[in-house]
């Protein structure tokens, strides 16, 4: 069998050297296939991290509702991928159940007792699955104040590329986890071009860490929300400021997405 491993993205390919999805033979290398099992998040938010160790590096989070498919065992952790954006990490068996059917309902509240875009059979505070909003932005700013931390992805914390992802899912838009998959989304404008609604991304992908960069919405021409480590939490400030003080850390120049 050719190794086509390269041809894939590590963090959203549940593979590795001795064992892989079934769905992936014949596209990667590994010892052993097997069938996952599909498991559904239990509590408000867990933790998924990217080793079975639950002090190493916490990179995503599975929402109430949410499937997890679990392809090893190991003690009390389980090493599966969230389907609804495809993270690969472990996470700890007990905040999962054994899915037996979807729930019926998509949280719509910041500040209910489950998380925004948690999935529920609960109506309050709830819409129809597949029924969704039409302003990312708008979802964004209910945000504000919501605590940044790295690994983060809910109404209760959250990191940059978390709180860009939760507003696009709640508008039924395509939200993948990392800021460089975020600033691939849509086409590209110029800053002159910029208005609400557009993402907008300073990409950093050097470095021994799994964040890949910097994503934020444009609010308006000239200010954009993201949930930033600077201010310890979602805020809205001038373009002009965030962007000298990513360029001052490092970061490339702002790449500008419309959906």
């Amino acid at each position: 069998m050719n190794d086509l491993s390269t041809d894939f993205d590590a963090r959203t390919t549940l593979a590795r050297p001795d064992l892989a999805a079934q769905g992936l033979e014949g596209r990667v290398q590994a010892e052993a296939f097997r069938a996952t099992e599909p498991m559904r998040g239990a509590v408000s938010v867990a933790d998924i991290h990217v080793e079975a160790d639950t002090t190493s590096e916490r990179i995503d989070q599975l929402l109430h509702g949410e499937i997890f498919d679990v392809l090893d065992r190991r003690g009390g952790r389980v090493w599966g991928q969230a389907r609804r954006d495809g993270t690969v990490g472990w996470m700890d068996a007990s905040a999962l159940i054994p899915h037996r059917a979807l729930p019926t309902r998509r949280v719509t509240s910041a500040t209910s007792a489950l998380p925004l875009n948690a999935l529920t059979d609960e109506v309050a505070d709830s819409a129809p699955i597949g029924e969704f909003e039409t302003d990312p932005v708008a979802v964004a700013e209910r945000l504000i104040g919501v605590p940044h931390s790295l690994g983060a992805r809910s109404s209760v914390a959250t990191d940059c590329s978390g709180m860009v992802q939760q507003a696009l899912f709640a508008c039924g838009l395509a939200g993948p986890r990392h800021s460089d998959e975020q600033a691939r989304l849509g086409v590209a404008v110029s800053r002159d071009q910029a208005r609400r609604g557009d993402i907008v991304v300073w990409l950093n992908v050097s470095g021994d860490h799994s964040w890949t960069g910097h994503s934020a919405f444009m609010l308006d021409g000239t200010r954009v929300i993201h949930a930033t480590g600077f201010h310890g939490a979602v805020t809205n400030e001038g373009f002009a400021e965030a962007d000298a003080r990513y360029l001052a850390d490092g970061f490339e120049p702002a790449v500008f997405r419309r959906l």
